[in-house]
């Protein structure tokens, strides 16, 4: 009896140990699947965050392409409505060309850009002397831009043909903190010189800005200058400016004058001279581009001793730089000259050369840190020797002219020689460089 009872637990306690075992090796098994269920929520949960990621970045492209997609829409309407408004205007353009048997001496076109009021006031100084020579000076005004208001005030004029230049490509310079302004100027001169030489063909172009009111023999000058340039291929634009024109450094409204330096401001130029200068015109700085000496090579530009053009733009892209000093004192001609009986033949590169040359030697030349207080106490010609560019700028400032060089030349230079007059007077002070006597033939 006691052996059976002895087995019985015996057998009862194999089965317990059985139990645990058994429930230790689920609470394990459990444990195990717990956590590997765990696991995935984690994964599950973290791939759920990033799809709702990928999700929400999609749908903010989406909303970008579509906003893109929006404007180019809008573009697309704007390219193609101003291309009709072009159109149509090239059409009215072309139909308000003077119908005339007469070949223009040259078309003047007016630089514009967004300055309504200054547009008018240089217009209604141009039509004052340009009416009664329109058939030999067709007029344009060229746009550059979609500002209302200069669109207006050029269409209120039906004697003038206006041409407009909308580019909306953004501007690219080619170094940081650049104004865009000069990219834009020089995209325009291009496009509307292109316009008036090729696709109208005049044989020259006069070219002013929105900001110049003309001087009476305006037109007579230019006119009598056309036939300069159509005979000495050493010429390659008339000006109708001079930098040192301030009213203390001119006297002879006759004067015309050779220059290395190009003076722009009111200038004519050949459809030859385009033709060439059009297809490697610069993307900005045009006008400083044109003084380059590999540009303009051994060809010089007339200028005259008192200008046919005033500059009254104080406010533009230049934003008034020297206006004060050098601008606002310039003298606009007012004295009567009849170019068309003017023997100008003197103005041939020979010819001026020897001509100038006589004149520079005749004057009196002065030597000394004071040679500018001498020049004052002079009553004759009087020519000063400058030794380099600082020793140039430093006399220059003395007597209050330009001291601006580019690429080697001073303003209004020829052969180094920079030559006004002395307080009004018909005196003259030349400022000779150390080898403008020899470039003289002296």
């Amino acid at each position: 009896m006691a052996r059976s009872r002895c087995d019985l637990r015996l057998l009862l306690l194999a089965a317990a140990a059985a139990f645990i075992y058994i429930q230790v090796r689920l609470f394990t098994t459990q444990s195990h699947y717990a956590d590997r269920l765990a696991e995935a929520e984690r994964s599950e949960n973290q791939c759920t965050s990033q799809l709702k990621s990928l999700i929400d970045q999609v749908s903010m492209q989406q909303e970008k392409i579509v906003a893109l997609e929006e404007m180019k829409i809008r573009q697309d309407e704007e390219r193609a409505h101003l291309k009709i408004l072009i159109h149509d205007l090239e059409k009215r353009s072309v139909q308000k060309l003077p119908n005339i048997n007469m070949v223009p001496v040259a078309a003047v076109v007016i630089m514009a850009c967004n300055r309504p009021d200054y547009l008018e006031r240089t217009v209604e100084s141009i039509l004052k002397y340009q009416t009664s020579v329109a058939s030999k000076f067709p007029l344009f005004i060229s746009q550059d831009g979609t500002n209302g208001a200069v669109k207006k005030k050029a269409l209120d004029y039906k004697q003038i043909t206006y041409m407009q230049h909308v580019d909306l490509k953004p501007v690219q310079t080619e170094r940081p903190g650049e104004l865009t302004a000069y990219y834009k100027i020089a995209k325009h001169y291009k496009w509307a010189l292109d316009e008036l030489f090729i696709k109208h063909n005049f044989a020259r172009v006069v070219i002013l800005e929105d900001d110049m009111v003309i001087a009476p023999d305006f037109f007579d000058y230019f006119e009598a200058a056309a036939k300069l340039l159509d005979n000495d291929k050493t010429i390659m634009a008339v000006s109708s400016w001079n930098d040192n024109g301030q009213k203390q450094f001119v006297n002879d409204p006759k004067a015309l004058y050779r220059s290395d330096f190009f003076p722009g401001l009111g200038w004519m130029l050949t459809k030859s001279t385009w033709i060439e200068l059009s297809p490697k015109w610069p993307k900005a700085y045009w006008d400083d581009w044109v003084r380059l000496k590999e540009v303009h090579g051994n060809r010089q530009f007339i200028r005259p001793e008192i200008c046919r053009t005033y500059n009254f733009g104080k406010h533009g892209s230049s934003m008034g730089q020297f206006f004060e000093q050098y601008l606002e004192p310039i003298k606009l001609n007012d004295a009567h000259v009849n170019w068309n009986s003017e023997d100008l033949s003197y103005l041939g590169e020979d010819k001026f050369l020897t001509k100038f040359g006589k004149e520079v030697a005749s004057a009196t030349p002065l030597h000394g840190s004071d040679a500018v207080q001498k020049a004052h106490n002079m009553a004759a010609d009087v020519r000063i020797q400058y030794n380099d560019q600082e020793d140039f700028e430093r006399i220059a400032r003395q007597f209050g002219i330009f001291e601006e060089w580019k690429d080697g030349i001073p303003r209004t230079a020829y052969k180094g020689v920079v030559v006004f007059r002395y307080n009004s007077s018909s005196r003259r002070i030349f400022l000779v460089s150390s080898d403008s006597l020899r470039q003289l033939g002296l």
